[in-house]
């Protein structure tokens, strides 16, 4: 296994047990590790967990490239090992101890984050654990089922600890590595179509850094997704009927990629592909690519999927290793900065699909906080896409909590996206396309089309006192904006009474 794995021969000697490359990390490291949902690293966090356990008073900064599993951050966080963290992650664990204020945290566009790291924004990269299928014959890295920022952290790092992976050797040819030049010497992002493969299938590394090479067969915690309910077929249902009926009016083109994120409605979307005799073949330019992808390569429907990662269940993963030569052919794995890149994704026309927790009437955006204070994940690549994106869903059920809670409201309690950026909203009772209409005619099909029943009057009342006594463009009344939160923050629910 070793030669096959190790081709580069002189980094044989830096084969060693995780503690012993554990020791590398020292009180205050700033720690950059592979992984963006799938890719991440398992033996070093473990090791540091250990060292914990012993006694020893430790704490480190993290950086990854998104969210990781429970075997990074869950670990961790529960040890009280971690100081900063940034950006996206999904653990529950993390995630309250970062609304506890024990955990540094700082939320970030994705498309940004390389260049940061390049620029030192992010303070010195002390090491980067990454983990890889193999090394090259010349010391490069071929990467396991995510890029990341990765290519950007073994570029930075002073050392470089490797976690050789067991997955199957034919991921390589999957990836396509790529680092832009940074301002004020940057050149155009030459991608064209999601097709389009512009660098190398190995990320670039000097050797002379690795300090530590362990061996693993630690596995991603693989995702679980549920069949689409009945909520999320609708929402699925509107956005692929909306956006068929631009087509056929001739009001955008039928060859404009897809970006879906994660989730039951992201998976809607994509399997409504499936059925559906509209759309014949697809493009996907996304960040994420779910079990759905799969199926639609099998039908023939997907021309090329172009992601930063893929996140599958345990059997699709399984599919996915057993028929690598197949997907291989379609299959894109990217830097973040190249999938999320703004300039690509305006380009390509990208129709971009991503959830909210709660829409106000004029259109704004929470995607992140829970009752305006409790950090969710993060706004991961959202934002890049839109922001930038040809046309740009946000969708969300018009309830939450048991329908307790009201998705739309009179006024979001923390800002994501604006409304500047948004240009359909969605629920399962319908839909609104902003991009024609005033605030005012906004707000009026967006009680009317998108919020629960039981919802509409409370919010239509709010707007038709908020013209009457203030008036204005967006018409609010600030002593009352937030009624709907304060009401659930009181009695556990948004309805009155």
């Amino acid at each position: 296994m070793s030669e096959d794995r190790i081709r580069y021969k002189s980094l044989l000697d830096k084969v060693t047990d995780p503690d012993a490359a554990c020791q590398h990390i020292q009180n205050g490291t700033n720690v950059f590790i592979s992984g963006f949902t799938a890719g991440y690293p398992k033996l070093i966090p473990q090791a540091l967990v250990r060292r914990a356990k012993a006694g020893e008073r430790l704490k480190i900064n993290l950086f990854a490239g998104a969210s990781t599993g429970d075997a990074v951050d869950g670990v961790l966080a529960e040890a009280d090992l971690v100081d900063w963290r940034r950006p996206y992650m999904s653990n529950r664990i993390m995630r309250q101890k970062i609304n506890q204020g024990k955990i540094h945290f700082k939320d970030d566009h994705l498309s940004r984050l390389s260049a940061q790291v390049r620029d030192g924004n992010w303070g010195k990269a002390d090491l980067a654990v990454v983990e890889a299928v193999a090394i090259t014959k010349k010391g490069h890295l071929i990467p396991t089922m995510s890029v990341g920022n990765t290519p950007t952290y073994v570029r930075e790092a002073e050392k470089i600890i490797i976690e050789i992976s067991a997955e199957p050797l034919d991921l390589e040819g999957v990836h396509d590595i790529f680092i832009p030049e940074d301002p004020p010497y940057r050149m155009p992002i030459p991608i064209y179509r999601a097709s389009d493969r512009i660098g190398k299938p190995f990320i670039d590394m000097d050797p002379n850094k690795v300090v530590a090479i362990l061996y693993s067969r630690e596995e991603d915690s693989c995702a679980v997704f549920n069949e689409p309910d009945t909520v999320s077929q609708k929402i699925a249902e509107h956005i692929l009927d909306f956006v068929a009926h631009e087509i056929d009016h001739d009001r955008m083109p039928p060859s404009l990629p897809w970006q879906s994120g994660v989730g039951d409605v992201a998976n809607a979307v994509l399997n409504g592909f499936i059925e559906n005799k509209f759309f014949k073949t697809i493009d996907l330019y996304s960040e994420v690519l779910q079990d759905a992808v799969l199926d639609l390569i099998d039908l023939g429907k997907v021309r090329a999927a172009s992601g930063s990662a893929m996140t599958l269940s345990h059997k699709a993963r399984e599919r996915f290793y057993k028929e690598l030569y197949r997907y291989r052919d379609k299959i894109i794995l990217r830097p973040v900065e190249i999938s999320n890149a703004p300039e690509v994704i305006r380009r390509l026309g990208v129709i971009a699909i991503n959830t909210a927790i709660e829409v106000d009437i004029y259109g704004h955006v929470n995607s992140t906080h829970v009752m305006g204070s409790q950090m969710m994940n993060g706004i991961g690549g959202s934002g890049d896409f839109i922001r930038n994106g040809g046309l740009s869903f946000i969708v969300t059920p018009s309830t939450a909590k048991g329908g307790k809670i009201s998705a739309i409201v009179p006024m979001v309690s923390h800002v994501d996206h604006s409304e500047h950026s948004v240009d359909v909203v969605v629920t399962e009772y319908g839909l609104v396309d902003t991009r024609p209409l005033t605030p005012r005619q906004v707000a009026e099909q967006v009680i009317k089309k998108c919020a629960h029943p039981d919802f509409r009057d409370l919010l239509w009342d709010y707007y038709q006192q908020a013209i009457r006594t203030t008036g204005g463009h967006e018409p609010h009344i600030l002593s009352d904006a937030f009624a709907f939160h304060e009401r659930f923050m009181a009695t556990g629910d948004m309805h009155e009474g």
